[in-house]
């Protein structure tokens, strides 16, 4: 009987909405493989970056889609999945994918924001860390919640939000958080959320406003945007899925302003490899 009250209370509390994505660019053939998307203060270019496989690059592009600066990391790309960054405008990158979930190598690389502006190959902090209730690598199948390819700068902290890889329930993620500093850290879990069951659902990228007051899981299928929690309760405030028009392999999103994300999908099979914009006001 709680199961079934705590099911219908949740629903109640998740309002839905529709929209459609603008396509605002075509992405480079540079970017096909496209995981990371960010706005960064003091830049006026959108900053990207490709997944594991790819050079170890940022890519500042201007809002019709053409690459005007390109900066060399000093880092290898294991399997970076997404980007984000500070108030001050500094530069992290979330080497954490983590497919299989048995990685013992998570890092996230911070750049100083000066970087931006070099011709050469930047120089990076390491934030090296584990997930607090991993203790096998991989786990079992039933335990495989470990992938990760969203996160985001808030408070001095970084937040990260898990992928699943349990069949039935891949639109579950679990929050950490860890200081964005560097070092060796234990990435403490702070709360869970569940999307729904199928892979579509599954949390592929996230960010928070610059005034804090809104946050943003990516999916496949729709954007879940977060209002109203205290502090950094996301989930405990409330909640508005935003479903697209259309099912892609989408992997970034950002706040272009409070009430416009910018969103970026692999190109696959033809489709994809756009930037889009995205209205989060509802009607």
């Amino acid at each position: 009987m709680f199961k079934l009250s705590f099911l219908f209370l949740f629903v109640l509390s998740v309002s839905c909405q529709t929209g459609n994505l603008k396509v605002a660019a075509d992405l480079p053939n540079t970017l096909k493989e496209v995981s990371g998307t960010e706005v960064i203060k003091g830049s006026n270019l959108i900053w990207m970056l490709n997944d594991g496989g790819n050079k170890s690059h940022l890519y500042g592009l201007n809002e019709k889609g053409k690459i005007i600066k390109e900066v060399k990391i000093q880092a290898k790309n294991h399997d970076w999945e997404d980007l984000t960054a500070d108030a001050k405008g500094n530069v992290y990158i979330g080497d954490f994918g983590n497919n299989a979930n048995k990685r013992e190598n998570l890092f996230i690389l911070k750049i100083n924001k000066n970087s931006l502006k070099s011709n050469e190959k930047v120089q990076i902090e390491r934030i090296s860390f584990r997930f607090e209730n991993q203790y096998k690598y991989p786990p079992k199948k039933k335990k495989m919640h470990f992938d990760c390819e969203a996160f985001f700068h808030f408070n001095d902290s970084l937040y990260l939000f898990t992928k699943s890889r349990v069949k039935g329930d891949f639109g579950k993620t679990n929050m950490y958080k860890l200081p964005a500093k560097p070092g060796n850290h234990v990435a403490q879990l702070v709360d869970s959320f569940s999307t729904c069951n199928e892979s579509k659902c599954w949390i592929t990228s996230a960010d928070i406003s610059n005034d804090g007051k809104k946050m943003v899981l990516l999916t496949p299928k729709s954007a879940w945007v977060f209002t109203n929690f205290e502090s950094d309760n996301f989930f405990k405030g409330d909640i508005t899925e935003f479903s697209f028009d259309y099912i892609s392999q989408k992997e970034g999103v950002c706040f272009k302003d409070n009430n416009t994300l910018l969103i970026t999908d692999e190109k696959t099979h033809g489709q994809g490899g756009n930037l889009y914009k995205f209205k989060i006001t509802k009607p």
